[in-house]
């Protein structure tokens, strides 16, 4: 249930859309000019009229509390929009977050009827998976047949792996100078080997080397270091049966095998530290980082959605989920998956505890013995100021520690996002606490605070 009079912040609301294009639309929406018969309940529901393009105008509902117990908010919007939520659904929560009252919420308003259908619909899809979760499997997987399956993946991975040895290492008898001449092609024709030994990591990581030639001064040595990186995965694969469980486990999700959540659920209040997408041509993932108090430890929620959708899962950075998380295993893994939600999101003062930039760099070191092809670990750095970076270029900066001297650098790919000038605003010179990722690149901020009290800002 949503506590009536608790809402959320445009930040947070605009922190849920899919893309950019979907933020600026749903900020024009976000007034009570094209919306008729707006309201809310104090259950969580908030639902309204959009007028559109057409006659009829579009029918938006937001489940705010999610009464199905899984991963909300939901959204229904009859608008032909693939993308969730859509710029109706984002204008209709930030209507219901302005101070105006326009969505007021009553806590025995009822929903008028084709968004009470919707959540019927929601209620009984719900109950029924209960239902089933509930009552013993009919059929019993053969155990026999799954570790036959499991063989004959693990042969064709090890085929892969030992055919890519050997263009490793046909590159570095021949010189690594000659991946400049040989160009892209051939590591796409070596990444779809691995695809084909059913290795999809490992795919990713050689389709990777082929970008590495013309990525600027220095390329060499980059390429020498993904050599050796995969190198060690190679061998770890190799070598899977001599390897501690954990550092097993880590290979085999690196290598791109499946892996299911395991151990018992945690439950704690879970703040959203921060949420972002990744996209390629086939595939975006969203990414969302949780902050448990009880526990103190950071969970990643993975979500995925074809090319051209957003994943379905979004949740509102800066508030926290009444919520159960299940860990993967592997060394050094955070990813989690999110069970039961007991509540809406809600308010909270909560924080994670802040590290000196020093100490943060010194924490990515140590969890790399656990994941050597770790790109990057989440922290959060106390009291630092974003600052450009003394030199030529005008393009770097850095978060540099208010007390300690020391710095972290901002990785050129965050320096050229408008996060960084919201960063920069939010500062105005002063001391922030700042949530992001810190790895060999340098660091990506992701969510920042205020000295003092303060919401949290996404900055991406």
């Amino acid at each position: 249930m949503t506590q009536q009079g608790v809402r959320w912040t445009a930040d947070q609301v605009l922190a849920l859309a899919p893309d950019a294009p979907s933020r600026k639309a749903g900020s024009k929406l976000g007034v009570a000019g094209p919306w008729s018969e707006a309201g809310s309940s104090g259950e969580g529901t908030v639902w309204g009229l959009c007028k559109g393009s057409g006659s009829k105008p579009y029918q938006t509902v937001v489940d705010v509390a999610d009464i199905t117990g899984a991963a909300g908010p939901a959204y229904k919007c009859s608008c032909p929009s693939r993308k969730f939520p859509c710029k109706h659904a984002l204008g209709l929560l930030l209507l219901w977050a302005g101070e105006d009252g326009t969505v007021g919420a009553t806590p025995d308003a009822q929903p008028p009827g084709w968004a009470e259908e919707w959540l019927a619909g929601r209620r009984k899809r719900a109950e029924t998976q209960r239902t089933s979760d509930a009552e013993p499997v009919a059929r019993v997987a053969d155990p026999e047949a799954a570790r036959r399956r499991a063989e004959r993946r693990a042969e064709r991975v090890t085929a892969g792996v030992t055919e890519l040895e050997q263009r490793l290492s046909d590159l570095l008898r021949g010189g690594i100078a000659a991946a400049e001449q040989t160009g892209y092609g051939l590591w796409e024709e070596t990444a779809a080997r691995m695809v084909d030994a059913q290795a999809p990591g490992l795919a990713a990581r050689v389709r990777e080397l082929g970008a590495i030639p013309s990525s600027g001064p220095g390329w060499p040595v980059r390429m020498l270091e993904e050599c050796a990186l995969l190198h060690l995965l190679d061998q770890g694969w190799l070598h899977r049966e001599r390897l501690p469980e954990a550092l097993a486990a880590t290979v085999r999700s690196r290598m791109g095998l499946p892996m299911s959540a395991e151990g018992p659920p945690v439950r704690d209040h879970w703040l959203v530290l921060a949420q972002y997408d990744t996209a390629d041509s086939k595939l975006t993932t969203r990414r969302i980082w949780l902050y448990g108090a009880e526990p103190g430890r950071t969970a990643l929620l993975l979500s995925y959605g074809a090319a051209g959708r957003a994943p379905a899962l979004a949740l509102p950075v800066g508030l926290a989920l009444d919520a159960e998380l299940t860990s993967y295993p592997g060394g050094g893994q955070l990813r989690a998956d999110l069970g039961e939600q007991f509540g809406a999101p809600s308010p909270t003062p909560a924080r994670p505890p802040g590290l000196r930039t020093e100490q943060a760099a010194r924490r990515y070191g140590e969890v790399l013995r656990d994941d050597p092809w770790l790109d990057s670990w989440p922290v959060t750095l106390h009291e630092v100021i974003p600052t450009p970076h003394p030199g030529p270029s005008s393009d770097s900066w850095q978060l540099v520690d208010a007390e300690g001297g020391t710095a972290l650098p901002i990785t050129p790919s965050a320096a050229t996002r408008s996060g960084l000038w919201r960063l920069v605003a939010l500062s105005g010179g002063a001391p922030v606490t700042v949530f992001g990722e810190c790895g060999h690149k340098g660091f990506t901020p992701l969510t920042a605070w205020p000295s003092g009290a303060g919401e949290a800002v996404a900055l991406c």
